[in-house]
């Protein structure tokens, strides 16, 4: 498992919106080129989702899991590994923070760990911080 977490300066609640505004990720993160909701509606467990990623293949990610203001995962398959993505907002008394999961299992799932992991991390990186300097403004726009 891969596993990001970041300290973000606003309410989990602004995380929250700014997160499960899925179609808009590609304005604040460069891991994501396009992302598409192939069914309409608030984010939701079976909805599936599009994304386009730089050297990366397509893949169509359905989540699977949803507990509004705190987290979502969603997963993608090939033959032989099946990921899953995790995003979850903690709370504690120095404030919130997201915290980024990747998960792969399957047959061939060390291997593609091997091809794909360092740039798996550095995505989820660049989500987390994206996600960080996107929240953080939005929340002090409205103060």
């Amino acid at each position: 498992m891969i596993e990001v977490r970041s300290r973000i300066d606003a309410s989990p609640e602004d995380i929250w919106r700014v997160l499960v505004d899925v179609e808009r990720w590609p304005e604040w993160t460069p891991s994501i080129t396009r992302l598409e909701k192939l069914d309409p509606g608030d984010l939701r467990v079976g909805q599936r989702v599009r994304i386009e990623q730089p050297k990366l293949p397509t893949m169509t990610w359905a989540v699977t899991a949803v507990e509004p203001g705190r987290s979502f995962s969603w997963s993608t398959g090939r033959p032989g590994v099946t990921t899953v993505g995790t995003h979850a907002i903690a709370v504690d008394a120095s404030g919130s923070e997201i915290r980024l999961q990747v998960d792969q299992h399957g047959v061939v799932a060390p291997l593609v760990h091997l091809l794909v992991g360092r740039r798996t991390r550095e995505y989820m990186e660049q989500e987390a911080r994206g996600l960080k300097q996107r929240t953080e403004a939005s929340a002090n726009q409205r103060d």
